[in-house]
């Protein structure tokens, strides 16, 4: 079994790094995971449930970091057994990249690039990509590599969803997403001061204020 993909997180290189190299935060977004616990240097024991189609097993094993550039990357390599289910054993590369500060190219608008002033922000924080290879055996791999990798991809589609909701728990939410909520109130003090002076009330405080002034004066 062969997959990749690519991920664009909302929190910075460092935190995502971070992140991927404590036990607790990957046991707490594995799904199905019970033990992750370092039992070495870069060596870790792992335990975890798993269900592929009708075959549902606890598979132990251990999992080991290499090729380390901090906070650029690693390789992992893992390998486990669970019992008649079969086993697995593989291997996958993780790469991180920032995504901070503004684009270095401008926008081109019909046709003509756009002043440098122009620059267009790029989102704050950090793309992740991944691979997998992978071997299966025993009854797991007598189900089908259709199957296999729709389960794959269904828990790596799930471990971004923990992995994303912890950062946003424990980091807060994405800067640009943060903005969007600090505006929206004050986009709906505005919708509703036009629906006010709409129906005359905003209106009656200005004469009101107007006449006040004059009184006063």
């Amino acid at each position: 079994m062969e997959m990749l993909g690519n991920r664009r997180l909302g929190i910075t290189q460092q935190q995502a790094w971070e992140a991927l190299n404590d036990p607790e935060t990957l046991k707490k977004c594995i799904p199905g995971c019970d033990k992750f616990e370092l039992t070495g240097d870069n060596q870790y024991s792992v335990a975890l449930a798993v269900k592929i189609g009708p075959v549902s097993a606890k598979f132990s094993g251990k999992v080991a970091l290499s090729d380390i550039v901090a906070p650029d990357g690693y390789k992992l390599t893992f390998e486990g057994q669970g019992g008649v289910a079969g086993f697995a054993k593989g291997s996958s590369s993780v790469t991180l990249r920032p995504l901070d500060g503004a684009a270095a190219v401008p926008p081109v608008i019909d046709g003509v690039e756009a002043a440098s002033a122009d620059t267009v922000p790029s989102p704050v924080g950090c793309e992740l990509d991944y691979t997998v290879q992978a071997q299966v055996g025993g009854k797991i791999a007598q189900l089908g590599q259709r199957l296999i990798d729709g389960a794959a991809k269904s828990t790596a589609d799930d471990f971004f969803k923990r992995f994303e909701a912890e950062m946003q728990s424990r980091y807060g939410p994405p800067p640009a997403a943060a903005e969007e909520t600090a505006e929206a109130p004050a986009e709906k003090a505005g919708v509703m001061s036009g629906f006010m002076k709409k129906i005359g009330l905003g209106k009656k405080d200005d004469k009101d204020a107007s006449a006040g002034s004059d009184d006063a004066s």
